[in-house]
């Protein structure tokens, strides 16, 4: 049977953990850095195995498993808030297009994972680099994944400092825990006329790509991200985004509650993007849908990839999908 940890007094990635239930995976351990948790942080970090920093054993205690919580749904309010956020991600696209024409100098886009944050994005980064393919110019915009470091952040800022270049940064959030990345951000943000970025510690690697210890930075700035900056735990974090955000568009897509999330697939099924592949009727979708809503809680995650994978399972196994789905797609125990 799965333990349960009630965290009292904790921090994750510097975001303040405070009187939160989380599936327990290990308890309180002496790292280097202090002492943690391993939990299940599925549900607000999605990511299902995390560390979370606690001071001492103290900081938390072993309780029973919560009562799954699903909030009622009123059909006009869901109506509502799809709109609202079909026109959050509509001003994401439109913003996107300013920052590729170079009529905005940069933007950061905060929301859970598995919501669509990066894909309008990628879709537009793709279709302008299109154009310049088949023109036979160089490329002129490029999304990094992942962990970037502080160096690799200079490098990619040099390759797209000409003006109407774009660089965007999707789930690089350890850009935002590091001093060297956050002035170097920063620098490519300033408002500014000139915006000049500087490398002060010696390199070998920039010598030998022909990379100057400093240049113009004249291109556009997307950046990605789960966390959320008025959340953070950390003063000095918090002063640098503070900072961050004032130079800059910030755009919170506001999807804070399982039932956002959920509403969130239900307003892409709509579309007909979401399930396109699978040629389901509206009945196989709202079969899918409806599974979701009832199990959000067990899941894994509420994402569109989790829709897409049960979908996948719908279509290969149509009578026993469901049982697949418990199987494959819950955390243990949830069946």
């Amino acid at each position: 049977m799965q333990g349960f940890v009630k965290i009292k007094n904790g921090s994750y990635r510097n975001q303040e953990v405070r009187d939160e239930v989380f599936p327990l995976i290990k308890q309180w351990e002496l790292g280097s850095k202090g002492g943690y948790i391993t939990v299940d942080g599925t549900g607000r970090f999605g990511k299902d195995k995390i560390r979370v920093s606690v001071a001492t054993p103290t900081d938390y205690e072993l309780v029973d498993a919560p009562a799954p919580t699903i909030e009622a749904s009123d059909p006009a309010l869901d109506e509502q808030r799809m709109t609202e956020i079909a026109e959050r991600f509509e001003i994401l696209d439109d913003m996107t297009k300013a920052v590729l024409n170079g009529d905005i100098r940069a933007m950061i886009v905060a929301g859970p994972p598995g919501i669509g944050k990066s894909f309008g994005i990628e879709q537009q980064l793709e279709r302008a680099n299109l154009f310049d393919q088949i023109s036979g110019r160089r490329v002129k915009s490029e999304m990094i994944k992942g962990t970037a470091s502080a160096l690799g952040m200079y490098k990619a800022l040099y390759k797209y400092s000409d003006s109407n270049s774009v660089v965007v940064f999707d789930d690089c959030d350890s850009i935002l825990l590091d001093d060297v990345c956050l002035n170097l951000l920063k620098g490519a943000l300033d408002s500014g006329k000139k915006r000049r970025i500087s490398w002060l510690a010696d390199s070998y690697s920039l010598r030998n790509e022909g990379i100057p210890d400093q240049f113009d930075f004249k291109g556009g700035v997307i950046f990605i991200t789960n966390l959320k900056f008025d959340q953070m735990k950390s003063q000095k974090t918090r002063d640098h985004l503070d900072a961050i955000q004032s130079r800059c568009h910030y755009l919170d897509l506001t999807l804070d509650t399982m039932h956002d999330k959920i509403l969130r697939i239900r307003q892409i099924a709509r579309t007909g993007e979401l399930f396109a592949d699978f040629d389901f009727n509206q009945l196989d979708q709202d079969l899918i849908i409806d599974f979701m809503t009832a199990n959000q809680t067990r899941l894994r995650e509420v994402s569109l990839r989790m829709a897409i994978k049960i979908a996948q399972l719908k279509k290969s196994f149509p009578l026993k999908w469901e049982a697949l789905a418990k199987t494959t797609c819950m955390k243990a125990g949830g069946n």
